[in-house]
């Protein structure tokens, strides 16, 4: 299952930054193990902002419920998640169908 997920991130200002430090460090590390085991589809940075626009391909709704809880960050985060559907308009779902 595919999700599109908007995270938006407010780490108090007032965090010691040697634990601010290592709750980046640790997010980081643990993106790119989704990235590289393919559950962590894409990432773009949200222009101006603290915030991510993510697509997740999972197995259903609980694993990313997990994966999402997972995040070192998700304390300081505010998620919007959206379940994605191929759109029979697609030109390149039209490939796959055909």
């Amino acid at each position: 299952m595919l999700f599109a997920v908007r995270m938006d991130v407010d780490i108090p200002r007032g965090l010691d930054p040697e634990v601010r430090a290592d709750l980046v460090a640790r997010e980081k590390a643990y993106c790119h193990e989704l990235q590289k085991s393919g559950t962590w589809v894409h990432i773009w940075r949200c222009v101006g902002q603290y915030a991510n626009l993510s697509v997740f391909d999972v197995e259903d709704n609980e694993e990313l419920h997990r994966v999402l809880w997972n995040l070192p960050l998700f304390p300081f985060m505010k998620i919007d998640v959206t379940a994605l559907a191929q759109h029979p308009s697609d030109l390149a779902a039209g490939e796959l169908l055909a």
